[in-house]
Formats: C-alpha cells, sequence, structure tokens
C-alpha cells in the first residue's frame, strides 16, 4: 500500500493534521488541585513523539465540581491554564496539534480515584485532605449504589456550568490550543441530560429529545461563540446507552444535526459509561455508530474503540466508516502507533513522522537493520 489513508493529511476549519491517528483524552488522576505537571507533559508528549497528528488532554474540569476525581485537570483558573500551555506548546513544537477536552462530571464526581477503589469520597479521604464535594446532575438520581446522590440542577446551576464552560474555552484558546472537544459522552453531565436514564424533568429541559438535548445545545453554541471560528470544535458523544429505555443512536443522529448545525465540526462516537454496567465489547465495535452518524448527518467522525490493528483503522477510513481514527489504551500499550502503522501499511517505518531529535536515531536504527540484513 503505497498511500494509506491512515497517513494521509486531514484539513478541518484552518487545520491541517499530518495524519489521521488522534489520541484520545485520557484521565491520569494525577493533578494537584487541577493543575498539570511533569506526569502529563510526559503521558503526552510521548505519543507527539511517537506521531500522532493531533493530542488530547485529558477530560478537564470546567469547575471543581465538574472533576471526577480530587485529581483530575481543571480550567477554571489561570494557574491551571498556564501550565496547560507548557503542554500545548510542547505539543505543537513537536508535530502535533494539541487538544484538550473539556468536561463537567456531573452525578459522576466526588469520587476516589481508581486505583483507590472509586466510588464515593468519605470522612476518611477528608482526613486526608481530599474532602468530597456536592454533585450536581439534570435529576436527583445517583449513578450507582456507591456514589453520591447528586442534587437536582436548577436554571441557576445550568447558568454557572455554561459560564464555567465558556471561560474554560477562553483559556484554552488563550494557552494556545488548536482543538477543543466538548465532551457530552460516559455518563458525565451532559450526556445526563441526553439520556432518558438520568433526565427525569419535567421541565423545558427534560422530557421529549428536544428538552433533553437543549442543555448540551447550550453549552455547545457557548463554546461555539468564544472558540476561534479558525478552529475546529469536536463533541464526543455515547451514542448509545446499551440499555433499552436509554438513549439511542437515532437520539444521537439528532443531537449530531443539531451540533453541527450551531457548529461543530466533527463527532467522536462513543457509546455507554451511563449504567454501572458496560458492554460488550470487542475490536472497532463502535466503528458502526460513527458511520451512521457520517452518513446520516454529513458530519465529520472520529471512531474509537479497541481499535488495535493499523489494518483496522484504514479499513475504517477507506469504507467511509469515520475521518479519524482515535486510540486511548491502545496508546498507552504502543506510544509509537503511527510510526508503526507506517510499517504495516506500507512496509517500511515512516520516520519522518517523529521530532527530529527522535527521528535522527530512528534513521540510523534503520540503516543498522539494513546492514544486518545484508550480512
Amino acid at each position: 500500500m503505497s498511500h494509506p489513508t491512515l497517513l494521509s493529511r486531514f484539513k478541518i476549519r484552518e487545520l491541517t493534521l499530518k495524519n489521521r491517528v488522534v489520541i484520545s483524552p485520557m484521565c491520569q488522576y494525577s493533578a494537584v488541585e487541577g493543575v498539570v505537571n511533569d506526569w502529563h507533559l510526559v503521558h503526552l508528549g510521548r505519543f507527539a513523539i511517537g506521531g500522532a497528528a493531533l493530542v488530547f488532554v485529558e477530560a478537564t474540569g470546567v469547575e471543581p465540581r465538574g472533576r471526577i476525581s480530587p485529581g483530575d485537570v481543571g480550567l477554571w483558573n489561570d494557574d491551571q491554564a498556564r501550565a496547560l500551555a507548557r503542554i500545548a506548546e510542547f505539543l505543537k513544537a513537536n508535530g502535533s496539534a494539541a487538544g484538550i477536552q473539556l468536561a463537567h462530571a456531573g452525578r459522576k464526581g466526588s469520587t476516589r480515584r481508581p486505583w483507590d477503589g472509586g466510588g464515593e469520597l468519605t470522612a476518611e479521604d477528608a482526613a486526608k485532605g481530599e474532602p468530597p464535594w456536592e454533585t450536581i446532575a439534570p435529576s436527583a438520581i445517583p449513578f450507582a449504589e456507591n456514589y453520591p446522590l447528586p442534587k437536582a440542577m436548577s436554571t441557576a446551576d445550568m447558568g454557572e456550568v455554561i459560564v464555567a464552560f465558556r471561560e474554560a474555552t477562553r483559556r484554552a484558546r488563550d494557552a494556545g490550543f488548536d482543538v477543543v472537544e466538548i465532551h457530552a459522552a460516559h455518563g458525565y453531565l451532559l450526556h445526563e441530560f441526553l439520556s432518558p436514564l438520568s433526565n427525569h424533568r419535567t421541565d423545558q429541559y427534560g422530557g421529549d429529545l428536544a428538552g433533553r438535548m437543549k442543555f448540551p445545545l447550550e453549552v455547545i453554541e457557548t463554546v461555539r461563540a468564544v472558540w476561534p471560528s479558525k478552529k475546529p470544535l469536536f463533541l464526543r458523544v455515547s451514542a448509545t446507552d446499551h440499555i433499552e429505555g436509554g438513549l439511542t443512536l437515532e437520539d444521537t443522529v439528532e443531537f449530531a444535526r443539531a451540533a453541527k448545525a450551531l457548529g461543530v465540526d466533527l463527532v467522536d462516537c462513543s457509546s455507554g459509561g451511563n449504567t454501572p454496567t458496560p458492554p460488550k465489547i470487542r475490536p472497532g465495535y463502535q466503528v458502526p455508530y460513527a458511520a451512521r452518524v457520517r452518513e446520516d448527518t454529513g458530519v465529520a467522525t472520529m471512531a474509537v474503540g479497541l481499535i488495535l490493528d493499523p489494518r483496522l483503522a484504514e479499513d475504517v477510513l477507506t469504507e467511509g466508516d469515520a475521518d479519524l481514527i482515535a486510540l486511548a489504551r491502545p496508546a498507552l500499550d504502543d506510544p509509537n502507533f503511527a510510526i508503526h502503522a507506517s510499517a504495516v501499511l506500507t512496509g517500511t517505518p515512516h520516520y519522518a513522522l517523529a521530532p527530529t531529535p527522535a527521528r535522527s536515531g530512528l534513521d540510523r536504527l534503520a540503516q543498522s537493520l539494513r546492514h544486518i540484513e545484508l550480512d
């Protein structure tokens, strides 16, 4: 294969990505008071060195109560923005576009880190300096038995969250990020509004799909107004709740269509997360969601979900199921996925994807391997 689509450029608004490999946001639960540190720089920087075209900072809380855990990254103050600017600068200096996912945890907030067992923060955590906080949601329905009971949001609460998204977007802009992604998936606040499992409201923000979409669309409209017109806006969705009575793919198509009309440029199609029971998974199991949204709405999409093999990624693109390929845990296993994909798809590693300091050593490695073969 001489010219794999996976390694081809992709232009969206005024941003041109050098290939179609994107690193998904992956929570590290390692920030201190919402501020990123050297761990985040090294974690994210290695993907730029590995040739990915776009690297996303993890789900970033737009306000303190929007965190999942005490270790979440935040963007509600200028100290957090300055630290994130260092990461954006490094990513761009080493050949990757810099993205950030703006998020609000909603009823899934105020929890322990996964390696501490997850579940609701308690007095024991408070004694260690990590007290619980009030969580908010469309309705006062906890995510699970070991999660906090959220406060049903008032319209004033909604106004505060919209302002928080607006100000976080402004800070992301000033910090030099190329892409903002709004997180409306995985059971977090905006997904909670969209899903009838978690939204039992009887006012204008509940009921039918038009009502359940209203608040997420208000957030999108606010973010797009602040985010520069030359820069793309992504939206991550959970295409289905994987359970009867929950959000459906048909609902998501309508939401994506409305989001596109407000200026969303690409829909990142994940699924699940709004119930404690995980779906059955297999390589590429979420690709059909990206394909359906792309076909029915005309918006660009990104496929994600156990895309473990470059050949599968290439097939997704060439069959027109998505425009970009997002990797999360597979990239943790192989930060050089893009470089290795070039070898799989063309027979020759494409070391030009790596920044100069890494490329120099990789080129010498290739020369050495050629000499071994000759001998």
